[in-house]
């Protein structure tokens, strides 16, 4: 018996209300644990990881997401932090992301550029390589997962926290190139582990260095659970949709469907990521980068072309995105729970707050912080408002696995897809492939600076963690996709929480950036050297 056959005995036994053999529990029990499907020693592996993960998770969860109950739903203090900071950001700095939403097209084209800009990068190339980390397994399985468990009106919310996180991205990447600093190889580091240290300073070495250490640990948490385990067990799923749609009932398909494919899937995968980040093995991390924006584009025109075809349901599709965002119906536990839902998938998808993109935002050629906050703010918009917005029309258009209630992840959206190009679930399978090995290679990159923070930098100290990084990323295919995902988002706004405190400190800092730019702007004083702010001359930039 395969293991998919395994779990649809165990899916109607659950059904029916019945346990199946030797005390397993379809309600309480991984599926992997099921008797039905045990009969290798992987299997009892497998089982293992996911019943000793799932728990972890759920205390993960029910930790960073606590908060008082009101009609049943949480209030989660967490989230509703990150939202009332986005929109206080918003107010403070009179909605910059959509003010200077022209500002940041002409920093992007190169308008204000000089040759000598200290820094590694362009801003247009730091634009598409931040789009190339965050348009992917966010945008494809983490809206499905929106629209599934919270309705169509999830999406709503995703695009209105998308719109306010472009300003939280404003900060914190202004923060990430004003306080970096360049290294005697010509390296730039930037990023929250640098600008926390001026934020929290002044509660003391001690306080400060254990609120960074935390903010460290979450990143890392964030970057196994959302940036390793989700991206090869998305993989995973739709390499088994891709099996079952066109090999149904051959030896490929049962394989896939098998523990042991799984173990497959994961080891090539970490195999491949090992090469990159431990091997140093560059040319294949030259090739994903050349072939991920491509596939981008390529889901994007794929997007487009189910919605025009079925431009006659869009109008009855933005009817119920909008009435399901205030029904009192709302699947997530009303309408409370449907906003925290969107503004957990917004996060996820566009990481604004979460403090990897001012890492990579730092090696941008600049001598004026403000001028990458423009570029960073345009991400969320892109990702979020854009990208988000025509994978939820797919789903609830086109695809025939939507249903409300039932967590699901890219193979809904593959399903849609396959509903006008029934070829695309095959080429959605090697975009989520790249996506994922892009986003794991990058995620270990963040990993390694906060493993840094918290233990020092040494090559036998970088290898231990990136082989931690490895043995996720083959877990990530053993684990079920709830708990990838409820653990994913409890480090993801842990990482929040902190980081946004931060930035509330230092956002006087990042106005005074601002009006300065805007003022040299005024007077076409943007390709002269900036006069230093106050705060800028102890610093030694």
């Amino acid at each position: 018996m395969t293991a998919q056959e395994g779990i649809l005995l165990a899916e109607e036994a659950e059904e029916n209300g019945e346990a199946t053999t030797n005390g397993f529990d379809p309600e309480t029990d991984p599926a992997s644990c099921d008797p039905a499907i045990r009969e290798t020693f992987l299997d009892d592996i497998a089982c293992g990881v996911d019943t000793g993960f799932g728990p972890v998770s759920s205390w993960f969860g029910s930790v960073i997401f606590w908060g008082p109950e009101v009609n049943e739903q949480s209030l989660m203090i967490v989230v509703i932090w990150s939202i009332l900071a986005a929109i206080g950001f918003t107010i403070y700095f009179k909605a910059i992301q959509f003010t200077g939403f022209k500002v940041a097209l002409e920093i992007v084209r190169g308008k204000y550029s000089r040759k000598d800009d200290p820094g590694e990068v362009s801003h247009f190339q730091a634009l598409t390589s931040a789009l190339s980390a965050t348009v992917g397994l966010g945008n494809i399985g983490g809206v499905a997962a929106a629209v599934t468990l919270g309705g169509p009106g999830a999406a709503f919310w995703m695009v209105i926290f998308g719109l306010f996180g472009m300003c939280t991205k404003f900060v914190e990447c202004t923060l990430g190139v004003k306080y970096r600093y360049i290294d005697e190889d010509g390296v730039v580091h930037g990023g929250p582990f640098q600008y926390l240290k001026h934020a929290f300073k002044k509660l003391g070495k001690v306080p400060t260095a254990i609120i960074t250490g935390i903010f460290a640990i979450a990143l890392i948490l964030f970057g196994i659970g959302g940036g390793g385990m989700y991206q090869t067990n998305q993989t995973m799923t739709q390499a088994r949709e891709v099996s079952n749609t066109y090999f149904e009932g051959t030896g490929l398909a049962d394989f896939l469907n098998s523990t042991a494919g799984a173990f497959v899937i994961g080891i090539i995968f970490a195999g491949l990521v090992g090469l990159v980040i431990i091997g140093g093995i560059k040319s294949i991390g030259k090739v994903t980068a050349t072939l991920v924006p491509a596939m981008a584009i390529v889901y994007v025109v794929g997007a487009l072309i189910v919605v025009i075809a079925n431009i006659d349901q869009v109008p009855r599709a933005f009817g119920e995105i909008i009435t399901g965002a205030f029904g009192h119906d709302a699947v997530a536990g009303g309408i409370l729970g449907i906003i925290f839902l969107g503004a957990q998938r917004a996060a996820f998808s566009n990481e604004a707050g979460i403090g990897s993109a001012p890492i990579a935002h730092a090696a941008v050629k600049t001598r004026r912080p403000a001028s990458e906050g423009f570029v960073a703010a345009l991400e969320p918009f892109i990702d979020t408002v854009v990208v988000c917005t025509m994978t939820a029309l797919v789903i609830i258009i086109a695809s025939p696995n939507y249903v409300v209630g039932e967590a699901g992840g890219v193979e809904v959206t593959s399903a849609g897809f396959a509903t006008v190009m029934s070829w695309f679930p095959a080429v959605l399978m090697v975009a989520v492939a790249l996506f994922a090995f892009s986003s794991i290679v990058t995620w270990s990159y963040y990993g390694t600076q906060a493993w840094r923070y918290l233990f020092g930098k040494s090559p036998v100290k970088d290898t231990i963690f990136r082989a931690i990084v490895l043995i996720f990323v083959v877990m990530g295919c053993l684990t079920s996709f709830g708990s990838i995902l409820e653990f994913a988002d409890a480090a993801l706004f842990l990482c929040i929480f902190i980081n946004v405190v931060g930035l509330v400190i230092l956002a006087p800092k990042v106005k005074a950036e601002v009006n300065q730019y805007l003022a040299d702007r005024k007077a076409g004083r943007l390709m002269e050297d900036p006069e230093p702010l106050e705060d800028e001359k102890a610093l030694n930039r």
